[in-house]
């Protein structure tokens, strides 16, 4: 039978059940502190000031001020309908092509609003790339999926050059280094996402959002993306939309809980996982609900 928690329809589990899943998340928490301490940037690369995001009349974000700071991966997390999805997409004005859609507030990206005058949507789409839920690998070539962005943009270097750094960046190089010329349909699921890692890193860009993209990938091939991440963070901002809490605790340095469209809490990942301020993040991260 369900119980209420903050006003929340809860799974009831046990006290038993939520200490050892809160023990848990706290070894993964520490273990990652301990191995790769976050480094500490002075100003975010993104920064929402009291954003709140319509569809129509629903407010699927409301009033979220939130900091992402440089090189550094930030999990946002929340259970499903609560804005996270809409709150990564309007990092680089995804939300632009769905109908109805209205922001205010501000979101500034390298301090300018993003929706203020003087922003060109592809430009900003190319600084701030993003990879998808499901991987979308184009009907092309292997090569021609990494290599199709920067050509249509105009891009003047060695072509062949910049595809292999962007897979090798991608972890994927080794894999496909003898088929480029084959079909990217035919690769895994999981090689199928680093591809399209791989297009996003090929434009160059400064963030990288991922809007859950080891959803429909099997533990090994998520693995190997947990990985990515942790490497990627050394020249990229990564922002990670989970419905994890084990990945969440693997591999963010912050993390932003949302519940029905507004930010609960944010922080150090270390800090949210032992010792959160709010106890509805408690609740959420030990399993009570959501």
């Amino acid at each position: 039978m369900a119980a209420k928690t903050h006003g929340m329809v809860a799974v009831r589990r046990t006290p038993e059940t939520a200490q050892a899943q809160a023990l848990g998340l706290a070894a993964l928490v520490q273990a990652r502190a301990a191995a790769a301490p976050a480094s500490v940037s002075a100003e975010p690369v993104i920064r929402a000031e009291r954003l709140t995001i319509r569809y129509g009349e629903f407010a699927a974000v409301r009033e979220v001020s939130l900091d992402i700071p440089t090189k550094q991966v930030t999990a946002i997390i929340g259970p499903s309908g609560c804005g996270k999805s809409t709150l990564l997409r309007a990092m680089n004005r995804m939300n632009d092509f769905i109908e109805r859609t209205s922001v205010s507030g501000r979101l500034l990206y390298q301090g300018r609003d993003i929706y203020g005058p003087g922003w060109d949507a592809v430009e900003l789409r190319r600084r701030i790339g993003m990879v998808f839920q499901r991987p979308n690998p184009f009907p092309k070539s292997i090569f021609k999926n990494v290599a199709w962005g920067p050509m249509i943009n105009g891009y003047r270097g060695h072509l062949a050059e910049l595809v292999e750094q962007s897979l090798r960046k991608a972890a994927l190089w080794e894999e496909v280094k003898d088929k480029l010329n084959q079909s990217a349909l035919a690769l895994s699921g999981g090689q199928q996402q680093r591809l399209c890692i791989a297009r996003a890193i090929a434009m160059q860009p400064e963030v990288l959002l991922m809007d859950e993209p080891c959803s429909s990938l099997d533990p090994i091939a998520t693995r190997h993306i947990e990985d990515l991440i942790d490497q990627l963070k050394a020249q990229y901002t990564v922002v990670l939309v989970t419905h994890n809490m084990q990945q969440a605790a693997r591999v963010s340095d912050r993390t932003a809980f949302l519940y029905m469209g507004e930010l609960v809490e944010v922080g150090d990942t270390s800090r949210m996982f032992t010792t959160p301020d709010n106890p509805r993040t408690q609740d959420y991260i030990t399993g009570r609900f959501g």
